[in-house]
Order: structure tokens, then sequence, then C-alpha cells
């Protein structure tokens, strides 16, 4: 049990980071700059923790990390830095809020991991919540906003269960050949994605932006910040917990990430938090805690036939350390 309470404390340490990622990009950052926002996002956090882990995709793993870059990271930010200038900081985090429902459905088709009763009457109270906020929330919000928020929910939701099955197979042996042998660590495995996904974005943003945007002390320091905690610590908390806890699990954790984007939206911005939104707020927090694992608690995941249950031992490539992904 206190392992668990570990895991979802650390774990939710990324919904938090990316509700102040709003705030931090809509305040800060170049609004017309979109693809070099979410390059200039992804690039240096992947070098960062690439330095840290040092090591290098495997076989199967090369291609892998190219298309969990691209969802996890170049679409996804391209999508996130857009819905975070067109939509107030609450409501651009709130509309995310719909992750949860998505990622267990995503979870069910990909890894056979059924959500249970409490998953789901949390995602529904979560949902009832976020409802209440965006009716009593905002003037002016815009469509457009709203339409790239919800792509992203899609986008991400779908990479990061697809990156869940890839891991879980590598992890247990169930992968054949090059595949299982390439198999990442949490670290590593963030790295390549965040290195990848930037890579593909730089030569899309001199295509389509041309010349990078002049970069102010102020957005020097929102650009660290976006980088390092809100990317390189946050997606290497939250496949961390994608790995070791139930996909309903961390979905509902990331009902605390509209939770953040409202309360500084209201607190810093001077955005108005109406008594609507603060039944809302309750109501995301109460579907947070329905969600949260007990003791014992192991997702249902049903392996395919012949799988072996037990994990196969490590590939000697792989070594034990910070980027190893076993469990503590």
């Amino acid at each position: 049990m206190e392992a668990n309470t570990r895991r979802v404390a650390l774990t939710a340490v990324a919904p938090v980071a990316w509700g102040a990622n709003y705030f931090v990009t809509h305040a800060f950052l170049p609004a017309d700059h979109p693809v070099y926002g979410a390059a200039l996002r992804a690039l240096p956090a992947g070098l960062v923790l690439l330095a840290w882990c040092r090591r290098r995709p495997h076989g199967a793993w090369w291609g892998r990390s190219a298309v969990l870059g691209l969802l996890n990271v170049s679409v996804f930010f391209v999508l996130v830095f857009a819905a975070s200038q067109l939509l107030p900081t609450s409501v651009a985090s709130t509309v995310m809020a719909v992750s949860p429902l998505v990622m267990m459905l995503a979870a069910w088709l990909l890894v056979a991991e059924r959500p249970s009763s409490a998953h789901l009457a949390g995602a529904v109270v979560g949902l009832g919540g976020v409802s209440l906020m965006l009716l009593g929330g905002a003037d002016g919000i815009s469509v457009p906003g709203v339409l790239a928020s919800t792509a992203a929910v899609l986008v991400s939701a779908f990479g990061h269960i697809l990156a869940k099955r890839w891991n879980t197979g590598a992890a247990t042996g169930t992968g054949t050949g090059a595949a299982a042998a390439g198999g990442a660590g949490v670290l590593a495995s963030t790295a390549w994605q965040l290195t990848a996904g930037g890579l593909l974005l730089l030569p899309v943003a001199v295509v389509v932006e041309g010349a990078p945007p002049p970069v102010s002390p102020s957005a020097f320091l929102a650009f660290c910040y976006v980088a390092l905690v809100a990317t390189a610590l946050a997606f290497s908390v939250w496949f961390a917990g994608l790995r070791r806890l139930p996909a309903g699990t961390v979905g509902l954790i990331g009902l605390l990430n509209p939770v953040t984007g409202v309360l500084l939206g209201t607190v810093v911005a001077g955005e108005v938090l109406t008594g609507r939104q603060l039944g809302g707020l309750a109501l995301v927090l109460v579907g947070v805690a329905l969600g949260r694992p007990t003791a014992g608690t192991r997702p249902d995941r049903r392996l395919p036939t012949g799988t072996p249950a037990a994990p196969a031992a490590p590939h000697p490539g792989v070594r034990s350390g910070p980027g190893s992904g076993r469990s503590t």
C-alpha cells in the first residue's frame, strides 16, 4: 500500500507540472511560433535525459521511438501549445480532463487492461466536475482552441498506451527477437521519444515558421521550466506511473492537470473562479480519489496465449540503474 501511495504521489507531479505549463506558455512564450515552441520544449528535455541515462535504442526501438516521439511529442506538443495560446489557462487544462475515459478505452483495446468499476466511477465523476467548470468558466472560449485540446487528448491517450504496451512487452519478455532485446527503461524510453519528437519538429519549424523567434530573458526562463520541469521530469514520472500502476489510476491522476490550471489561472492570471467551478473542482478531486489503487491492486491485463507470466531475465545489454525501469 505504501509503495502504491508513493507511486501515485510521484505520478501526480506530472499533471501538476502540466497544469502550470498552460499558464507559463500562455503568459511568457511567443504565441506565433507553436512549432518552434514545441521543438524547444522537446529537444532540450530529450538531450538532458539522454545525457543522464546514456543509452541508445536497439532493434525495433529505433522505429518505436520515432512513432512514439511523433505522437507523444511532435503532434501533442504543437496541439498543446496552440490550445494554451487560444484558450484561458483554466479552460485549456480543463478540456484535457476528458483523457481518463479515453485512456481507459485505449488501454482496454491495446493492452487488454479492463477498467475497474472504481475507475469508471471516478472518470464519470471527474467528467461531471469538468462539465461544471467549463459551463461556469471564462468568457470567449475559442472553438479552434477546444478542438486543439480535444485532439491532444486523443493523440496522447493512444501514444501513452502504445508506449505502455511496448514497454510492458519488453520488460516481461513477451516481445520477440530484437524488439524484446531492445526494451528500455523509463528514462531511456522517455529520452528517445523526446529527442525523436524534437528532431522531427525542427525541419517543420524552419519550413513553416522561418527563423526562430527572439527569446527574451523571461521567455528563456519559461522555456527552461517547460523543457526541464514540465517535460523531462513530468514525462519521466508519468511513464513510470504508466508502467507500474493501472492505466485507469494514472488517467484519473491526470485530472490534477485542470485543477492546477484553474487555480493558477485564478490566483496568478486573475481569471474569475465561480461557485460552479469550485463545485466542479471538488468533483474532480473525488474522481481522483476513487481511482486510488488499493493494497494488492494490479492491472487487469490478459496476456496473450503462450505468454510467460514471470519476467524474463534482463537482456545482457541492459544495465540496472536510474533508467532500468525496475520496480522498487
